[in-house]
């Protein structure tokens, strides 16, 4: 699918939440802000008159608006598959790389955790041991992990169950 596709899916899908558009604008190969590794995402920034319903919850619509868009994205946009490859290395089509921001809440999600990350990453250096996040969901876990994949003295983990999940921070330098 191709960027108007996707805009015109973004926009049908919210007005059938009853929510009126009043801009779409794409950021093409923007940096992805999920860490260093230089990752490009499309992303689709909408402008809502009632960002409350998606920012309600800690954002739980939006996450799911965006988890909508990526299964229909993918069930309409054919893999490419060669005979060697198995299921799970199957070509994911670039287009899935896309992150839906309403009203620039995401973008503000995104900068929080990597606050959070930060601040827990000066934590261990300066105690010299392992600093327990809150827990997460699974994007925010990625970001952390992400965010700090860099750090020398610092190597992340992801434990416990469900919805007590949390990121691990450990310091490895040296004591």
């Amino acid at each position: 699918m191709d960027k108007t596709e996707i805009q015109n899916l973004i926009k049908e899908i919210l007005e059938k939440m009853m929510i009126s558009v009043n801009k779409i604008s794409v950021d093409q190969d923007r940096p992805a802000k999920l860490g260093p590794n230089g990752d490009k995402t499309t992303w689709y920034s909408v402008e809502v008159n009632q960002p409350y319903f998606f920012h309600d919850r800690g954002g739980e619509a939006l996450t799911a608006l965006n988890h909508l868009i990526r299964r229909i994205i993918e069930v309409k946009t054919p893999k490419e598959k060669t005979e060697s490859e198995s299921f799970k290395d199957s070509f994911m089509p670039e287009s899935l790389n896309i992150l839906v921001d309403v009203n620039g809440f995401q973008e503000k999600k995104i900068e929080n955790v990597h606050a959070i990350a930060h601040m827990m990453a000066e934590r261990a250096r300066y105690f010299k041991s392992n600093i327990e996040i809150d827990p997460m969901s699974s994007f925010e876990r990625r970001l952390v992990h992400e965010f700090l994949s860099n750090e020398t003295d610092l190597k992340t983990e992801s434990e416990g169950e469900g919805t007590t999940r949390r990121v691990v921070i450990k310091y490895i330098g040296s004591i």
